[in-house]
């Protein structure tokens, strides 16, 4: 009877232990936007209902009504983009997984039966796996340390997909701007053709000359139908992650200016190294496997444990079972556990090492970045203050020149193309430093290696 006691308190335990893991109100899904919020303005909604989805539908129609910029663009993938809602699935495996660990498995009834001349035999038992009771409490730690990575690991998906969004925003627009440039190019080197033309046939103008502005006229065209392949591409990779046909998009008409002000690396590496999610990871897997080690060693000779009432009838029919109780455990004869233990410390001071790795690399990537960034924006601000305006002063000066009938129309032609090559390169050296900002606010967030 004592033994029959013990086995409905230990039934009794195990109800109550399973009713403490239990699936939240939103999935994980607030504690995702807290922190994507740290680093982004923009809104993620897990759309698991016909209304959400409906919602998020149209407001990416609303957004795409209108010009977006770069901040939009973001807005529309996190709405939009359907790799990243399947992404945030991974909440729920893993908090099912969280909800399972805290759920004992459930009895096992077994029965034995044989029968000889009227001669019965016949057992029956119900067992629990009370050792469960003493690993239970670990696994479900583990399991929620597990769920505390997901929300990391997809914060850190949704953050990925916000900086390919702006990175591909950037390059749309400059793309855009290019082909806008070398359609100029191109209308100016087929003005220039056709007037050489019509200077042969006057013979005021050799063959030569004639076949000096063809030949740029022909490279001019090549090189706009290179530009306009380049937009067409640009557009594609962009609307592949909003998630949208690249008809509807409409790009603003330039990049945005260099900004007056420039992060300084101190607050960079400071901020990176209490935000950073792929440290943030590494140190909570360390955690984990700390608690794995404990556990491995807690159940390093014993893995199954099970009691539960049992009853033996022996003999007639009708004669009275004999009852009793029914223990069933695992004997370390060959195997006691030294191998899992090494292992599992092994696996610790793996992810130890690693730890250490990932901080070292992260404080490389945060330079490397923080350097291209000051970098590129010296070069654009040369282009911008420098460049660009000596080439506008010559163009004005040739014009000039040229009203006063003291050059031809050949050289004002070349300043022309000349001062749009020069704004061509300050596009592409913006680009660059938007491109270098966007790729130093991903390095505060974590790696692009990987998870």
């Amino acid at each position: 009877m004592k033994l029959q006691k013990i086995t409905m308190y230990c039934a009794f335990i195990a109800f109550l232990l399973s009713g403490c893991a239990t699936f939240s109100r939103d999935g994980g899904m607030e504690d995702v936007n807290k922190t994507t919020a740290q680093h982004i303005k923009q809104e993620v909604v897990w759309q698991k209902s016909a209304d959400a989805q409906k919602q998020a539908a149209d407001r990416v129609n609303a957004l795409l009504s209108a010009c977006i910029d770069a901040d939009d663009a973001v807005q529309i993938a996190l709405l939009n983009n359907k790799g990243l809602q399947a992404t945030l699935y991974d909440l729920g495996i893993s908090e099912a997984d969280v909800v399972q660990a805290g759920r004992l498995p459930n009895p096992k009834f077994s029965m034995f039966y044989a029968r000889n001349n009227g001669d019965y035999k016949i057992e029956q038992a119900l067992t629990f796996n009370i050792f469960s009771l003493v690993t239970m409490p670990k696994i479900v730690a583990i399991e929620r340390q597990n769920f505390e990575r997901t929300k990391k690991n997809v914060a850190l998906d949704v953050l990925k997909l916000a900086y390919e969004t702006r990175i591909a925003y950037f390059n749309a627009v400059a793309a855009n701007q290019h082909f806008l440039y070398g359609e100029q190019v191109k209308e100016s080197a087929e003005a220039s053709a056709e007037l050489a033309q019509r200077m042969v046939k006057a013979g005021n103008w050799s063959k030569l000359e004639q076949a000096h502005e063809q030949s740029y006229y022909a490279q001019a065209v090549q090189e706009y139908q290179i530009a306009q392949q380049q937009k067409n591409s640009k557009i594609e990779i962009l609307s592949r992650l909003l998630a949208v046909s690249p008809d509807v998009i409409q790009l603003q008409d330039r990049l945005p200016d260099l900004p007056k002000n420039l992060a300084e690396l101190q607050t960079v590496e400071k901020t990176a190294f209490e935000q950073r999610l792929d440290l943030q990871m590494a140190r909570s897997d360390t955690d984990t496997l700390a608690k794995q080690l404990g556990l491995t060693k807690t159940t390093r000779l014993i893995n199954v444990l099970e009691i539960g009432p049992a009853r033996v009838l022996e003999g007639r029919r009708g004669d009275a079972y004999k009852k009793g109780v029914d223990v069933s455990f695992e004997l370390p004869l060959f195997d006691w556990g030294s191998a899992k233990v090494a292992r599992a410390e092994a696996t610790y001071m793996q992810a130890v090492n690693h730890t250490a790795q990932v901080a070292l690399n992260a404080q490389s990537e945060i330079r490397e970045a923080h350097n291209q960034y000051l970098s590129n924006f010296t070069m654009a601000k040369h282009y911008r203050d420098e460049i660009v305006p000596l080439s506008k002063k010559i163009s004005d000066e040739n014009l000039l020149r040229y009203n006063g009938m003291l050059i031809s129309p050949f050289t004002l032609f070349a300043d022309a193309r000349a001062q749009v090559a020069s704004v061509n390169a300050y596009i592409a050296k913006l680009n660059e430093f938007w491109l270098a900002e966007t790729a130093l606010n991903m390095a505060l967030i974590g790696s692009l290696g990987g998870k």
